[in-house]
C-alpha cells in the first residue's frame, strides 16, 4: 500500500483508490482552480497528469494558488509539475501553450478525461467545442467555474453552457481564497466519483451560505 494514499485507500476501498491511477486526464488551466485540483488528484493517487496552461507565476498568484515566491517568473505547467513530484512524486506532463479552438484537438488527443479549469471564455468555448465534436466523443469532461458574487460550479459537459456574459471570466473578478479551494475540493471529488464509479453528478459552492449543493 503506497502511504501516501493511505487515508484515500481506507476511505473508498483499496481497488477504487486504484482507478483514478489509469485514466490520462488533461487539466485545462493551472491558475487558482487547476493547480489546487491538480494538487487534490494526485495526492488522491491520480498519476497520468497533463497539465495545460500558457501563463507564467506572478506573485498575485500566491493568495489564490498553490505556487510560492521561488515559483514567480517559471511558467505554471513547470512550476506544477515540480510541485506535484516533490509532494507525492508524480510525474506529470506539461504544455505551455495556449489552449484554442485550433489546436484543442492536438493539445487533448489521448486525454480519457479532460477538465476545464480555464478563467476566460474563449479557452472554455474550444475545449467544450472539441469534446463535442467527433474529434472528442468518448471524451469525459468536466468544466469548473467562479464567479464575483462568491458561487462556483462543477459541471459536466453534458448540462454546461459556455458564458456569454461581459465579466463572467474569473481573470476579471475578485477571487475568495476559501472559495477556490472550496471548488477544487468538490471538482477533484466529482473527478474521482467519476473515475472510481462513472457517475457525472453536478454541484455548485456558495461562499456566502457556504454551502455545497447537487446542481439540478
Amino acid at each position: 500500500m503506497a502511504e501516501f494514499d493511505r487515508h484515500e485507500r481506507l476511505y473508498r476501498g483499496a481497488e477504487s483508490a486504484e482507478r483514478p491511477a489509469r485514466p490520462r486526464s488533461s487539466i485545462c488551466g493551472a491558475g487558482a482552480i487547476g493547480s489546487h485540483l491538480a494538487d487534490g488528484l494526485a495526492r488522491a493517487g491520480a498519476r497520468r497528469l497533463h497539465l495545460i496552461d500558457r501563463d507564467r507565476v506572478a506573485e498575485g498568484n500566491l493568495g489564490t494558488q498553490v505556487y510560492t515566491r521561488d515559483d514567480i517568473g517559471a511558467l505554471k505547467t513547470e512550476a506544477l509539475r515540480n510541485h506535484l513530484f516533490r509532494a507525492v512524486g508524480v510525474e506529470a506532463e506539461g504544455t505551455a501553450k495556449e489552449l484554442t479552438a485550433a489546436n484543442a484537438a492536438r493539445l487533448l488527443a489521448g486525454a480519457d478525461l479532460v477538465v476545464d479549469a480555464f478563467d476566460h471564455r474563449a479557452a472554455r468555448a474550444a475545449v467544450a467545442k472539441y469534446v463535442r465534436a467527433a474529434g472528442g466523443t468518448g471524451v469525459a469532461c468536466l468544466h469548473v467555474g467562479l464567479s464575483a458574487t462568491g458561487f462556483a460550479e462543477v459541471r459536466w459537459d453534458a448540462r454546461y453552457a459556455v458564458p456569454t456574459g461581459v465579466g463572467e471570466d474569473a481573470c476579471d473578478v475578485p477571487l475568495a481564497r476559501n472559495l477556490v479551494v472550496l471548488a477544487a475540493a468538490v471538482a477533484a471529488e466529482a473527478v474521482l466519483r467519476y473515475l472510481v464509479t462513472g457517475a457525472t453528478e453536478d454541484w455548485t459552492v456558495t461562499l456566502g451560505d457556504l454551502a455545497v449543493l447537487r446542481a439540478e
